[in-house]
């Protein structure tokens, strides 16, 4: 029997996470946010990319989550993570709808989450949200501020 392409199905990493599969220009802003951001905040947080979070209202998997320090303990693991992280940032992929990542910026807001980073690979900018109604946008050619996290980061790092 051969396999054959189907668009209409669904993988089983779409299933379960409840969004696309990351394409190419999704993983590479991905690796290098999570690489910059861990190299000049180390002492201060923990990055993890693609973490089951428990919100009161449904589990989330946002694209990296930021979270206070963190131990790491062989004996003691999460599957899903019941401490919100201080922030939360999606990555719009080629096949996503941006409703989709704007519904999911309320569902963390209304669990008690501070900051959110709506990032657009397209426009090369990044959506830093603190309310629904209170955010900044940041373009390529910016240095992104979180005054929630007191964070800066040169987007032409970035989005080089």
């Amino acid at each position: 029997m051969v396999a054959t392409y189907a668009p209409d199905a669904l993988s089983d990493y779409e299933i379960e996470r409840e969004k696309p599969m990351p394409d190419k220009n999704h993983a590479i802003i991905q690796g290098r946010l999570l690489s910059r951001l861990d190299r000049a905040y180390e002492e201060r947080f923990t990055i993890l990319p693609e973490i089951n979070l428990s919100l009161p209202t449904r589990e989330r998997v946002p694209d990296l989550a930021i979270y206070p320090p963190l131990r790491f303990d062989p004996a003691n693991n999460d599957i899903r993570m019941t401490q919100l992280p201080l922030c939360a940032v999606e990555i719009l992929s080629e096949m996503q709808n941006l409703n989709e990542l704007m519904a999911k910026c309320s569902e963390y807001f209304t669990a008690g989450i501070p900051s959110y980073w709506l990032v657009l690979p397209t426009l090369r900018s990044i959506y830093v949200f603190h309310s629904m109604d209170d955010y900044k946008v940041f373009s390529h050619k910016d240095h992104l501020v979180d005054t929630v996290l007191n964070v800066e980061l040169d987007l032409g790092e970035i989005f080089r």
